[in-house]
């Protein structure tokens, strides 16, 4: 099964998990970039993220490479805001609509407070799908590094690779 990371990050968390999954899986990475970048620190992060988020706003995207067809499985990745998923994955699934038809799904969300198990909803109902075949849910997974936190996404990544037994 060939898999392909999907993921948008804002303060480098959901970057992070990204990595780590490309590197244990092989999965190849497609790192979404909205035209006009969000604002990253202040009051004004809170705000216009917010309200993009509550509002089912659709940025812009920077073109992206990747053949979808080549992959089985998208994983999606994405930070938590107003318990709703950062509004470039709407931009990608929108955009891509066709393309994700008959794919296999997965997600994880990155938080700082609350909100990521309604945020893996609010993406399933976006993707017309009844539920993930794998999600996780991680707190600052980059900025609060722990081994906790590291053995949290290294047994999602397991979820990812299928081991072969030779018999």
């Amino acid at each position: 099964m060939k898999d392909l990371i999907v993921y948008y990050s804002l303060e480098g968390n959901t970057e992070y998990v990204a990595g780590k999954i490309s590197a244990a899986t092989g999965a190849d990475v497609v790192k979404l970039v909205p035209v006009k970048a969000y604002p990253d620190k202040g009051f004004a992060k809170f705000f216009w993220g917010g309200k993009s988020a509550v509002m089912a706003e659709k940025p812009e995207l920077e073109d992206i490479s990747a053949d979808l067809s080549v992959y089985d499985r998208i994983i999606f990745g994405f930070p938590v805001w107003a318990s709703n998923f950062a509004p470039p994955i709407r931009s990608f699934i929108l955009e891509n609509a066709e393309k994700l038809k008959g794919k296999k799904f997965a997600a994880y969300a990155c938080q700082g407070g609350a909100g990521g198990e309604k945020a893996l909803d609010k993406l399933a109902k976006c993707l017309g799908i009844e539920e993930f075949e794998h999600t996780a849910v991680f707190n600052d997974p980059k900025a609060k590094q722990s081994e906790d936190t590291d053995t949290q996404i290294d047994t999602f990544c397991k979820l990812f690779t299928t081991i072969v037994s030779a018999g």
